[in-house]
C-alpha cells in the first residue's frame, strides 16, 4: 500500500466529513457558504500573482528553448519551424500548439523491456488522450457553471449546455463533460497507483488534487442525478458571492452541496501553491516562449558588470621584442 495515496486520500475524506457534519450538523452554512469561499478566491488571486511575479523576475539572458527539430542555420538545411522557431511568429505558433493540443505530450514515449531484453520506446498515447480529455472537460464543465454566477445567462454558455447534453440521454440529461472528468481523473489516478515506474515517482501532492477532482466531480454528479438540490437556492448563493451581496437561501440547498463548494474552495486555494499552476506557467516558460536563434544572433548577458580584459594584441604589444628574442612568431614585426 502506498502511504502517499492513503495520505492525500484520507485528507480529502476528512475535508468532506468537516463540511458535511458542519453544515449538517452544526449548522454552519454561513462558513462554508460564504466565508470560506471568500478565502479561496484572496488566497487563489494572491498566490496568482505572487507566482507570477516571482517567475517574472526571474532573469532568463540567455536563449534556453527546448528544441525538438533542427535550428534555423545555413540556407541549405531546412529547420524545423514549431519545433524550434526562430522568429516570434513560429513561437506563437508553438505555443498554440502546445497549450490546445499538448504537442510535447502527444511525442511522450514509454521505455520497456521486452521478453528478450531488449529495451524499445512505445508510444505513450493514452497519457496524452487522457490528458486531453481531462482539461477540456474540465474548461467545459467550468464554462457551464457561469450560468450560476450571471443573469441572464450568456448565449454562448446555453450553447455549451446544449452541445454537452446533446445525446439527450435521461432526465436530467446527462452532461458529457462531467462524466469524461471522472473517467480522465480516474484514468490519471488509476496510471499512478497501477504503473511502477509512474507510482515509485508520486507524491501526496500528486495524489491530492486528483482525489480532490474527484470529488468535486463525484459530488456534481451527485446533485445533478441522485440526491437533487434546491438549484434556485444554489444560483442564489452563487449570484449573492459575486454581487458581494452574500446570504444564506432560505429553505437549505442540501449538505452536498456545500461539500461540492467546499472542495471546489480548497482546490482553488490549493491552485497556486501547486503542480497544477502549470496553467499559469507554461506562459513564462523560458523552455518554450523563446525563439532558438542562438545561431543567427549574439545574446549578451545584460547583467553582467564590465570586466577588464587584456587582449592579445595589447598583450603582443607589451612583449612583442621578448617574443622574437625567443623565436616566438608574432603578428605584428
Amino acid at each position: 500500500m502506498n502511504v502517499n495515496y492513503m495520505v492525500s486520500l484520507i485528507a480529502v475524506i476528512v475535508l468532506f466529513l468537516l463540511a458535511y457534519v458542519g453544515v449538517e450538523a452544526a449548522g454552519l452554512q454561513f462558513l462554508f457558504g460564504i466565508i470560506v469561499p471568500y478565502l479561496a478566491v484572496i488566497a487563489f488571486i494572491g498566490g496568482v500573482i505572487y507566482r507570477i511575479v516571482d517567475w517574472a523576475r526571474s532573469p532568463v539572458p540567455f536563449r534556453i528553448t527546448t528544441t525538438g527539430g533542427q535550428q534555423k542555420s545555413l540556407p541549405w538545411i531546412q529547420p524545423a519551424q514549431f519545433d524550434n522557431p526562430s522568429t516570434t511568429a513560429g513561437v506563437i505558433v508553438r505555443m498554440a500548439l502546445e497549450i490546445l493540443f499538448f504537442r510535447s505530450l502527444f511525442r511522450n514515449t514509454s521505455a520497456h523491456l521486452d521478453k528478450a531484453g531488449k529495451l524499445s520506446y512505445i508510444w505513450e498515447k493514452w497519457l496524452w488522450l487522457g490528458a486531453l480529455a481531462f482539461h477540456y472537460a474540465f474548461l467545459t464543465v467550468l464554462v457551464r457553471h457561469l450560468r450560476f454566477f450571471t443573469e441572464p445567462v450568456p448565449l454562448p454558455v446555453k450553447l455549451l449546455e446544449t452541445l454537452d447534453g446533446f445525446l439527450q440521454i435521461g432526465i436530467p440529461v446527462i452532461q458529457l463533460s462531467g462524466v469524461v472528468l471522472l473517467a480522465a481523473a480516474l484514468f490519471l489516478l488509476l496510471r499512478r497507483v497501477l504503473i511502477p515506474q509512474v507510482k515509485y515517482i508520486s507524491l501526496a501532492a500528486d495524489f491530492f488534487p486528483i482525489f480532490l477532482l474527484i470529488g468535486i466531480a463525484l459530488t456534481g454528479i451527485l446533485m445533478r442525478y441522485f440526491t437533487k438540490i434546491n438549484v434556485i437556492a444554489a444560483k442564489e448563493l452563487a449570484m449573492g458571492l459575486v454581487t458581494f451581496h452574500p446570504s444564506i437561501p432560505q429553505g437549505g440547498i442540501g449538505g452536498i452541496f456545500y461539500v461540492h463548494l467546499f472542495f471546489v474552495c480548497i482546490l482553488l486555494a490549493y491552485f497556486p501553491f501547486s503542480k497544477l499552476m502549470h496553467m499559469g506557467g507554461i506562459f513564462l516558460s523560458p523552455t518554450r516562449n523563446m525563439p532558438g536563434n542562438t545561431r543567427a544572433i549574439r545574446h549578451v548577458n545584460p547583467w553582467n558588470y564590465p570586466v577588464k580584459v587584456h587582449t592579445y594584441e595589447e598583450y603582443e604589444d607589451e612583449f612583442r621584442e621578448k617574443m622574437i628574442e625567443a623565436g616566438l612568431p608574432v603578428e605584428k614585426e
